[in-house]
């Protein structure tokens, strides 16, 4: 009887692993330390202190299971029952799982960001970043934890998840 072989899926990155990765692209990067916020309406207090654009992020699939991870402005309003035809899913999307989030991402609710490109890969998610969110300079994401906010100039993030390996598509995703 021979042993099959075993998958072996990498941990998710620390927020250390994270930031040696952006060091080693030159990407300038500046993170603030907070008490965990868990929605956007938690978040609000820190605006005096974290200028630039934050982000609010979906996790979604389609029923052909293709994910998508969508990160637009905080208070941006996303018609999940339309969004499918901009972001080329093959169905109405829903929310991902949470078990689907960590095995990709490698994030739970509540921290999920653009950032966490680094975990996907295998490539599973497609990144989308809302061209109103792109109009700012600087972008404000989790650095894979909600315990802090990382401050990242918007070409940089763009170079950032290709970096990671994907192609981050800019489309109109808000109203």
């Amino acid at each position: 009887m021979t042993d099959s072989p075993t998958r072996e899926i990498a941990p998710p990155k620390t927020a250390e692993e994270l930031f040696g990765f952006l060091d080693a692209l030159g990407i300038a990067h500046k993170t603030k330390t907070h008490p965990p916020v868990f929605t956007v309406a938690e978040s609000v207090s820190l605006r005096d202190e974290i200028p630039g654009g934050h982000t609010k992020n979906l996790f979604l699939k389609d029923k052909k299971d293709n994910f998508f991870l969508l990160t637009v402005e905080e208070h941006a309003v996303v018609d999940l029952k339309t969004i499918h035809s901009i972001i080329g899913a093959a169905s109405r999307v829903s929310f991902g799982k949470p078990e689907k989030l960590m095995e990709y991402l490698g994030v739970v609710p509540g921290s999920v960001t653009a950032l966490a490109a680094i975990n996907d890969t295998g490539h599973k998610v497609t990144i989308i970043l809302d061209e109103a969110l792109m109009q700012e300079e600087i972008i404000n994401c989790h650095p894979l934890s909600n315990d802090a906010t990382t401050s990242i100039a918007r070409d940089d993030l763009i170079r950032f998840i290709e970096a990671t390996g994907h192609t981050p598509l800019v489309l109109k995703v808000s109203a």
